[in-house]
């Protein structure tokens, strides 16, 4: 049975990680120092206790978190009830660092992109081009920022231990210039190469495709091993991750509908290979 965390407060549970480990010290060293049981600050950064205000409280202090990071805690944890999570972005999306968080621990990573390449794709190239197309007027170094995220956020891909990432992106992606034709070359050989590895799955949902859910714009679905799906998705100038039952079980429909009219990962990779003018790997073959 998954427990009923909300986001909010799995949020909290890995910030309270994050900030024992950067001062480099045990639950043991926590625990003795504010006289709590080891078991209770494990289980309070795994999300398998519920978290009280005044223990939080407690850690962040004796841990000497910054005080705005304890107040975005502890209003996290006020609001820990409340579901789903929606919040209004600035030049640089907030919910990135969260998105990343949520994604190394999730046992599968389901992606449906309409416009573009999913960023757990992108080359650097491809997403330096992009950025600066969606917002010129950001400056270099949040650019390199936007960047460095995209890149911490492409590691889980490649860990031994990650999840299964699947990927479905409309034909129009393939077609779309980005950064021009070499970039765009780069970039598709890059999905080809993606599309070998054993734990990534990549399928077209080319332009002959009927009208289908996956027209009211992209989402990313995140499964856990013993914790509630979530539901993320970006629109223009909000993100906003979604935990409410009705809102992933209709999500997930829409997923698997999409995936009943994509190609195959087989076709899919013959069309990306086309598309640059590349043989297949079975063409490739002997």
């Amino acid at each position: 049975m998954t427990k009923r965390t909300s986001v909010r407060q799995r949020r909290v549970s890995a910030e309270l990680r994050t900030l024992r480990m950067a001062a480099g010290m045990t639950c043991k060293e926590v625990s003795d120092g504010l006289g709590f049981s080891e078991s209770k600050i494990s289980r309070m950064e795994t999300g398998d206790r519920g978290l009280y205000a005044d223990d939080v409280s407690a850690i962040l202090g004796f841990l000497r978190a910054p005080q705005d990071k304890r107040q975005e805690l502890l209003q996290l944890l006020r609001d820990g009830e409340q579901r789903n999570w929606h919040e209004t972005n600035g030049p640089l999306p907030p919910r990135w660092k969260d998105l990343i968080r949520f994604e190394e621990t999730a046992s599968a990573i389901s992606n449906f992109e309409t416009m573009v390449v999913p960023g757990l794709a992108q080359i650097p190239e491809y997403s330096r081009a992009l950025i600066h197309g969606v917002n010129s007027q950001l400056a270099d170094h949040e650019v390199e920022r936007l960047l460095a995220a995209r890149a911490t956020r492409q590691t889980i891909v490649s860990r031994r231990d990650g999840p299964a990432v699947h990927l479905l992106l409309e034909e129009m992606v393939l077609r779309r210039s980005v950064g021009g034709s070499e970039i765009m070359a780069a970039q598709l050989e890059h999905l080809l190469r993606m599309g070998r590895r054993s734990n990534v799955t990549i399928q077209v949902v080319p332009f002959a495709a009927t009208p289908h859910p996956g027209l009211t714009g992209p989402f990313v679905v995140l499964e856990y091993a013993d914790e509630p799906a979530l539901a993320y998705v970006e629109s223009r100038g909000t993100s906003s991750f979604l935990e409410e039952t009705d809102l992933v079980s209709s999500i997930r429909l829409a997923w698997r509908e999409l995936r009943a009219i994509a190609m195959s990962p087989e076709d899919s990779s013959r069309l990306i290979a086309d598309t640059i003018g590349l043989p297949t790997q079975e063409e490739q073959s002997p």
